[in-house]
């Protein structure tokens, strides 16, 4: 989907040499990504101690292992 933003040109240099970015398009989408799982990770920590998650420590490695070779096998196809 194509969408014009206006984006300033400063913070975008900026976090494109952070990101180790060639492209606006590539910067913007880690940036997305990145934003997407800091609020994941916010509603995770909230959520801790109320019992909606309940599974070991060694249940939550397995699926962080599963999440990062998904994610892996999804930017090498980009």
């Amino acid at each position: 989907m194509k969408t014009l933003i206006d984006i300033d040109n400063n913070i975008l240099k900026e976090a494109m040499k952070i990101a180790g970015t060639q492209t606006k398009k590539e910067t913007v989408k880690i940036a997305l990504e990145e934003l997407i799982k800091a609020g994941l990770r916010r509603k995770l920590k909230e959520m801790a101690g109320s019992g909606a998650v309940e599974m070991s420590l060694g249940e939550l490695k397995k699926l962080r292992s599963k999440r990062n070779y998904l994610h892996k096998s999804l930017v090498s196809k980009n």
